[in-house]
């Protein structure tokens, strides 16, 4: 497993401004193995935070195969103790199979599944994140350490995981947090109107994001998912949720949400996602984590594609995934992705911490955040 430890101090440097260079100089400390961070950009100097004891050495952006031969692969091999972590697939194709055969460790990294109080295309250190040997959490097409722990993992015989898990999703749904909180608490009413009949709402997402390609065996986009919770739900009050980083302008709208206005409320701030769910009877997703936050709280959720919590008996698939044959419950799958799979790093002490203690620093985050100015 990876290795962590306390850090001992802060880095305290302006990531937009370093160049790669600069960064492994700044992080270069005789004695210490090192980090290899492929596909990762330099604004994410806080890997230093999570690996205090490596060199954390950035590599440059979207290398070619023949640099890696020609340089990396050589640079790697030359430093004993070494690990190489890749940024989703933003590594050299080769760079997997190449760890796999020199025996050295190799990581996947993404965000984990509770991040921040601001968005992440803001540049928001997240709270926490996932490390996968096998590959990301999101491709259906190949399994993976959280697939494995979801298919295999002995729930039953770990009461105590159990126990954590339910303290930790009360806390969760109490707190009224998600994996990003910048959107807007209100009082949800006044946005959707009196209900009168059934409320189905449609999560967009950001439709280039790679949870979506590797997620999802058909092509479809936000609008497409619009039409077809419109088509199977012809009486009811239908929702449309635009992704915050569409709606932050941090992300394009590869669907213009107009075009499906006459078919849809649309949604054009950015509202927290436990009150847009507040009164809705039914979710449609395409592969995002929001549609498990929505069978948190009790909702029916539809998945056109297979993200990492469908297949278990909790959602309405449409992509069905052969791999995944095991009934769970959401406690279950809560337990495996919010506490066994992730790492939380406490953004002020630099120690590795837990996730009921990670949100209860994101609810104080966000009860303290400074209000911007309209």
């Amino acid at each position: 497993m990876l290795k962590f430890s306390k850090i001992v101090s802060d880095l305290g440097a302006t990531p937009t401004r370093i160049a790669t260079f600069g960064i492994n100089r700044f992080f270069k400390t005789r004695g210490k193995p090192s980090l290899f961070l492929f596909g990762f950009n330099p604004w994410k100097i806080f890997m230093g935070d999570w690996f205090p004891d490596y060199n954390i050495v950035f590599t440059p952006m979207n290398m070619r195969k023949i640099d890696f031969d020609l340089y990396w692969r050589w640079r790697i091999l030359a430093e004993p103790g070494s690990q190489v972590l890749v940024w989703q697939y933003k590594g050299p194709p080769q760079i997997k199979s190449f760890c796999e055969h020199r025996g050295i460790p190799f990581y996947y990294v993404e965000d984990g599944f509770l991040r921040s109080i601001s968005l992440g295309a803001l540049r928001a250190p997240p709270i926490s994140m996932v490390f996968d040997r096998q590959d990301m959490f999101f491709n259906a097409n190949r399994p993976t350490d959280l697939e494995d722990l979801l298919g295999n993992y002995d729930f039953d015989s770990d009461p105590n995981l159990m126990e954590r898990a339910r303290v930790a999703l009360r806390l969760l749904l109490s707190t009224r947090l998600s994996k990003y909180n910048s959107g807007e608490m209100l009082d949800i009413n006044f946005i959707y109107g009196t209900k009168e009949k059934k409320r189905v709402l449609v999560l967009g997402q950001v439709e280039r994001d790679a949870s979506i390609t590797y997620g999802c065996s058909k092509t479809i986009s936000n609008n497409d998912l619009v039409r077809l919770a419109r088509y199977e739900n012809p009486d009811a009050q239908i929702i449309y949720k635009p992704h915050p980083e569409v709606l932050a302008g941090t992300a394009p709208a590869m669907s213009n949400p107009d075009a499906v206005r006459n078919l849809a409320q649309v949604l054009d701030q950015d509202i927290s996602l436990p009150d847009a769910i507040e009164t809705i009877d039914h979710v449609y997703t395409i592969t995002s984590l929001s549609g498990f936050e929505a069978v948190l709280r009790g909702k029916k959720v539809t998945t056109v594609g297979c993200p990492f919590y469908s297949g278990w008996g909790l959602t309405d698939d449409r992509q069905p995934n052969p791999r995944r044959t095991r009934t769970l419950t959401a406690e279950q799958i809560f337990a495996a992705a919010y506490i066994l799979y992730p790492r939380y790093l406490d953004p002020t002490t630099k120690e590795l911490i837990n996730v009921e203690q990670s949100l209860g620093i994101l609810s104080h985050m966000r009860t303290n955040k400074p209000s911007v100015p309209r």
